[in-house]
């Protein structure tokens, strides 16, 4: 670990980005920066920028998150054996994308300690100097909370690192010791952050409020879930919050500046430096051997698992935004363009995931430099996580029932024209029956979304998902394994004292 994170200061912003307000380039250092609240907004910004890396939300870590649950398969099979391994639950701790995203989620976290020591040292207005700050409160919270949903128990690092002996011989901090620590940074976050910030790539207290809700949801604490998700949803005319009319306008890369129902987005802009701003998603999900779009074929790497697409009620609108079922050629240089069915493309016979592919607004080099802004959160996802919770507290209310209502009654509107379904939830529903549909929801509602890994993590319901009758078969699913990824071998090689690895690698 410590050959990525013992920099002096790792609040790297290395290229212009169109939803944050200052543009700052190069390494900024602390003895001769915080010289006024600009300064320190340029050091959170590099904490928001070095998660539109290609280690990170552009392409390692997104695509293990995506490969990992029952939704995404490989689609071409000769595709970089890590990928595969972390789809078929056969990785081991030399994995290449975990190699690349562990190192990374510790540059965020080091760029938001840095600001965090610096907003110390800034002279202002306290309040204006809190409301930055709480900025990189969210951005360490963001991390640390994927982190410790992937691997477990993680050395914790709340401190800026100037020195290889502050960090080089650093233990694992447990899981449950690191829970309070983000709760905290959350809570930090909403008190100071702006009701509505102008974009969505800068959080505001809803955001904060929102995954305080997802931090609830997966630790079991069912009333804390309800009431920060309640909060939000109280609160969304305020926070400038709300379901968006056409779910299709959601994954439509230019339509995404009017958009209220993100709660955070990761900024990407057409403007690629080095490996920031390398956008992937629509690469890897695009078809291979589709010539349907000018700015280039996608990879086939991660597909739908065939029975998602054969089990999805055709009726559902979401269906038709999520998936690509035809694939579209030349006929020879210069020639027009014919379609084919999907399974003409012999790498991958099967539809493909259309989220991020079918809209990326300017793009080039197959989707890769594209105007996506992706969503972390959105609304949706606090009225689904209020009806869950609602329904393990006080089962058979008409509350819980109107959260799921809202989302079904979003999903009706299909391109402006309003359908019958899906219909609104059966009044009455036992616990059981109502956990097991909302649950259901998050998977149809969210699918490709990064999402459902955790939903299979935090309910262990592995062994069903991935077992005959699941979606996406692994016979190898190991419940005592497969929940938790490996730790970097290098890392344990480097630093004995992170030793011994997750259970099983």
């Amino acid at each position: 670990m410590k050959k990525y994170i013992a920099f002096l200061f790792l609040g790297i912003f290395a290229f212009g980005c169109s939803d944050l307000e200052e543009h700052p380039v190069g390494t900024i250092r602390p003895e001769n920066f915080f010289n006024n609240t600009d300064d320190l907004q340029a050091a959170v910004n590099g904490a928001f920028a070095n998660i539109a890396h290609n280690n990170y939300w552009g392409r390692e870590f997104t695509i293990a998150l995506m490969l990992r649950d029952d939704m995404a398969d490989i689609g071409d099979r000769t595709t970089q054996a890590a990928r595969i391994d972390v789809n078929d639950m056969n990785m081991n701790d030399t994995n290449a994308l975990v190699a690349n995203f562990w190192p990374q989620s510790y540059i965020i976290i080091a760029a938001a300690n840095q600001a965090i020591a610096g907003a110390k040292k800034t002279p202002g207005d306290p309040a204006k100097v809190n409301a930055i700050v709480a900025q990189a409160y969210f951005a360490r919270a963001f991390t640390y909370y994927h982190l410790v949903r992937i691997f477990g128990d993680v050395p914790y690092i709340d401190f800026p690192v100037n020195e290889i002996s502050q960090v080089d011989k650093l233990s694992r901090t447990k899981e449950a010791e690191i829970y309070p620590k983000i709760i905290a940074d959350l809570e930090f976050a909403k008190q100071w952050l702006e009701d509505k910030p102008k974009v969505k790539a800068v959080p505001g207290k809803g955001t904060a409020a929102g995954y305080l809700a997802s931090v609830y949801l997966t630790l079991g604490n069912y009333q804390k879930a309800y009431d920060e998700s309640k909060y939000v949803i109280t609160n969304e005319a305020k926070f400038g919050l709300g379901l968006d009319a056409d779910f299709q306008d959601l994954f439509n890369a230019t339509k995404a500046a009017a958009l209220k129902e993100p709660l955070f987005t990761i900024d990407f802009n057409n403007l690629v430096s080095g490996n920031y701003g390398q956008d992937y998603t629509a690469f890897f999900t695009g078809s291979l051997k589709d010539d349907s779009y000018s700015y280039g074929q996608g990879f086939s790497v991660a597909v739908p698992s065939l029975k998602v697409f054969n089990t999805w009620d055709q009726r559902d609108y979401r269906r038709a935004v999520s998936f690509d079922t035809i694939i579209r050629k030349k006929t020879g240089p210069g020639g027009a363009l014919q379609i084919y069915p999907s399974s003409d493309n012999e790498k991958a016979p099967r539809p493909h995931i259309a989220k991020y592919y079918r809209f990326p607004g300017k793009a080039g080099a197959n989707g890769r430099t594209s105007q996506h802004n992706y969503i972390t959160m959105r609304f949706a996802e606090v009225l689904l996580t209020a009806a869950e919770a609602l329904n393990e507290i006080t089962p058979g209310t008409t509350e819980a029932d109107g959260y799921v209502n809202r989302v079904r009654a979003r999903a009706r509107n299909k391109a402006g024209k309003l359908v019958s379904f899906p219909a609104n939830v059966t009044p009455g529903l036992s616990q059981a029956d109502f956990r097991k549909m909302v649950i259901e929801e998050r998977r149809l509602e969210f699918a490709f979304e990064y999402i459902r890994w955790y939903d299979i993590k935090r309910l262990k319901n592995g062994p069903e998902v991935f077992g005959p009758s699941g979606l996406e078969p692994h016979a190898n699913f190991n419940p005592a394994k497969d929940y938790l990824f490996p730790l970097p071998g290098t890392e344990l090689a480097i630093n004995p004292n992170l030793k011994p690895n997750n259970p099983g690698y």
